[in-house]
Order: C-alpha cells, then sequence, then structure tokens
C-alpha cells in the first residue's frame, strides 16, 4: 500500500521579472488501491453514546438502532467497544472481536436514559478501551451527545481529544438534536482527525452512522505526516498559511525544522482524497523551469505492523517565464473559495457575538455568493437564508446556527441535501 500525492499550482507560470509572488499549492493526498487484491484494514471502533436524561423516548431509541445497525456490518477481524456516558461513564461492550453478536446487541438494548451530561468522562474511558484492540487497525470513536458539557470540564475535552490523535485514534463528534456545543465538538473532531456532523432530527441517526462507517472502512494508512521542503527565495505566508479543504476544511498548525515543515494528516483513505492548500510566497526567479517545493508523506501500514514509511519525493515545479502567460488551475482555484467559504463565515459568527449583527449578515451573503461559485447550491441557500434573519432583525435559532457551521465546513452532507 502506497501513497498518491498530486500537486497543483494556483498558476503554474511565473512572472520572472516580478520581485515577488504569490502562489497556493494544493497537495491531493489519498492511499493508493493495492495492484494486488488485500484484506481490508481491520477497524477497532469505540462507539461513545450519551444517554443523559434528555434523550429519554425517541432520540435513544433510533441511537440504539443505528448503532446495532452499525455492529451488524463489522467482520469477524474487526474490534469493538461500545462506552455510554451521563454524567458518568460505563463501558457497556468492552473492547472485544465480534464473537457473540447477539450478546452485544442485547448489551446495547438494554441502554436507558438517566443523569446529566459529561462528555469527558465519556472520551476518557473510550479512549482507553479503543487503546485495547489498536494493534495492527485503524482505530476510530464515533462520539454522539445532545447536551452541553455540564458535568465536564472543556478543556479536558480538547486535552484528550489530542490524546486520542497521539494515539492514532480519529474522533468523529455527533451532535444530536440542537443543544450541543458546536465549538466544542468541533474542535474535538479537529483535533483527532475526524469530522463533525449535525443530527437534527432521529431520523437522520442511521444514515449518519451508515455514511460515517463507510468512510472509515475506506482507511488503509494512519499516522500520515506531510512534510513540506521548501526551496531558496519560497516561504510560507504568515498568518494561516496550511489548511485542508477536503473531504471537510479544518484549519491545521505545523512544526517547522529548518526548511522543512511537518504537517500532521492523520489517516489516509482509498478513493477519498484530503485536500491540503499551501500558501507560499516566491521571491524573483530566473527564466526557466524551476523547482520550489519538495514533497514527501510519513505514514504507518497497519495491516503489515510496519511504521515510519515514506512515499516518494514529489518535486513542485513552476515556469518563470520573461513573457508571462497565466495557467491558472481551476481545481486549485475550487479549492481557495473551498477555504474563502469558511473563513467568511467564521468572521461572519465572530462579528454575530461580538453585537454586529450587520456586520454579520454581509460576510454570510459573502459566504453564500462564494458558494455559488463553488456550485453548492444547498450552501448557499442555508447561508443566504441565515443573512436575511439577521437583516430582518431576527435572531438566528440554534438550528440556524449549526447548519450554518456544517455548511461552512464541507459540501452539504447527503442527508441536508435530501430535505
Amino acid at each position: 500500500m502506497k501513497v498518491s500525492i498530486q500537486p497543483a499550482l494556483s498558476d503554474a507560470c511565473l512572472d520572472a521579472n516580478q520581485a515577488s509572488s504569490q502562489r497556493q499549492l494544493s497537495l491531493s493526498i489519498s492511499a493508493l488501491a493495492p495492484e494486488e487484491r488485500e484484506e481490508a484494514l481491520p477497524l477497532n471502533l469505540c462507539l461513545v453514546l450519551d444517554r443523559s436524561g434528555s434523550l429519554t423516548g425517541k432520540p435513544l431509541e433510533t441511537v440504539k438502532e443505528a448503532a446495532i445497525r452499525l455492529i451488524e456490518k463489522l467482520s469477524p477481524r474487526d474490534r469493538l467497544s461500545v462506552v455510554a456516558f451521563d454524567h458518568r461513564a460505563k463501558a457497556i461492550v468492552p473492547n472485544q472481536t465480534i464473537a457473540d453478536l447477539g450478546k452485544i446487541k442485547q448489551q446495547i438494548q438494554q441502554l436507558e436514559p438517566a443523569g446529566g451530561t459529561a462528555i469527558d468522562e465519556g472520551m476518557k474511558l473510550g479512549i482507553i478501551e479503543a487503546t485495547k484492540g489498536k494493534n495492527n487497525a485503524s482505530s476510530h470513536m464515533l462520539l454522539l451527545t445532545d447536551g452541553e458539557n455540564e458535568h465536564g470540564d472543556n478543556q479536558r475535552c480538547l486535552k484528550l481529544a489530542q490524546l486520542a490523535s497521539e494515539y492514532n485514534i480519529s474522533i468523529n463528534t455527533l451532535g444530536f438534536g440542537t443543544y450541543w456545543n458546536q465549538d466544542v465538538l468541533e474542535k474535538i473532531a479537529d483535533s483527532a482527525g475526524g469530522t463533525l456532523c449535525y443530527i437534527e432530527t432521529p431520523e437522520q441517526v442511521l444514515g449518519e452512522f451508515s455514511r460515517l462507517f463507510t468512510r472509515l472502512q475506506s482507511v488503509a494508512l494512519t499516522n500520515a505526516r506531510l512534510i513540506v521542503e521548501l526551496m531558496p527565495q519560497v516561504r510560507l505566508a504568515e498568518l494561516k498559511p496550511v489548511a485542508q479543504v477536503a473531504p471537510e476544511t479544518v484549519e491545521l498548525t505545523f512544526q517547522p525544522q529548518g526548511d522543512r515543515y511537518f504537517v500532521r494528516l492523520g489517516d489516509l483513505m482509498v478513493g477519498d482524497s484530503r485536500i491540503v492548500l499551501v500558501n507560499l510566497y516566491l521571491g524573483q526567479f530566473e527564466p526557466g523551469k524551476q523547482t520550489i517545493a519538495k514533497i514527501q508523506v510519513r505514514y504507518d501500514n497497519p495491516a503489515k505492523s510496519q511504521e515510519g514509511l515514506f512515499s516518494d519525493l514529489i518535486p513542485v515545479d513552476i515556469e518563470a517565464q520573461s513573457v508571462y502567460h497565466p495557467q491558472p488551475d481551476p481545481q486549485v482555484q475550487k479549492a481557495i473559495l473551498t477555504l474563502a467559504k469558511y473563513r467568511q463565515t467564521q468572521i461572519a459568527e465572530n462579528k454575530l457575538k461580538e453585537g454586529d449583527r450587520q456586520g454579520a449578515a454581509t460576510m454570510l451573503q459573502t459566504a453564500a455568493q462564494t458558494a455559488l461559485q463553488l456550485g453548492d447550491k444547498g450552501a448557499a441557500t442555508v447561508l443566504q437564508t441565515s443573512a436575511t434573519r439577521l437583516q430582518a432583525g431576527e435572531d438566528l435559532t440554534e438550528a440556524d446556527r449549526k447548519k450554518t457551521r456544517i455548511v461552512a465546513k464541507t459540501i452539504l452532507q447527503e442527508k441536508t441535501r435530501q430535505e
């Protein structure tokens, strides 16, 4: 199993007469499907499920049904653990292979709502259980909650998310209903290499679990780190120079080591690329083909118990021209717009927190126009609707705010397009 790296510049040509220029470098990174048939990487899946009193009735029953449907898809090589939490946490299914499916279903069916919400307690026990089965597997946590962390500590949640990332356990967060903290769940998912999902109604639970499971099944390589080596006269932009724009938008941090920069990516999937956008400043170059960067990925292959593997070193070239003829790349332009949509929406949210309703509405309108340029009509509708409500003097509901956040991070999910 190898890594595919496809670099592209926002413009592959450069004016050799210009003292400085700016370019965006798009990197499409994925696991290559093996030439010979290989068994899929076993899953080590931990479900961390809120069972607090607010989930009484149909919500909890739907969650239990979705969890059972998901477990039925696991293979004998996969491992499972299930943690239920209210203001405390309990491993109702300790980490194990699927040897007795009937017993596991029974343990889930017996879940009853009770107590308050302590997300960090669920996360802590989930990490403990997931760690037991992480060898030679792809490890993931699905964390579902419908409420604020009223009995817990949000900072502890973020520290636990970082710990999970160091243990190569991704955390996908699912906010159920209206009253969960989108800032905390987004930070948990971003930090631990997962995705943030919004489940507005019980009917959407099954679809979200199924969508995430399909994504987890495509993971082939883990613990991936992007290495960007810049040539002389090339530097990173100073403010937020690296971001992921697919499968969802995430601001990425980097660690500099000399003229190289290391960026944690997490899991790599087959057929679903991570697209990373790097903002570069270039000095003046002599006419001709010039290498401005070299790209490599360090990764692990759990299926073969291999760690610290390296992809091929991929050069990034640009053509410095005495007579400049721009060659913009439409796919890179799309990545730039995707990041712009996210950042415009973030600015709108910050303005709204500051009480600047008109400023927030203006930025949401701008984000809606950006979404239209991307062809993301569903997101444009959500963003424009929120802008119109603010302009009319209305407050955004919690559902409005959460939809706005979700459409800012990604192309609208299937469940939303069907609405």
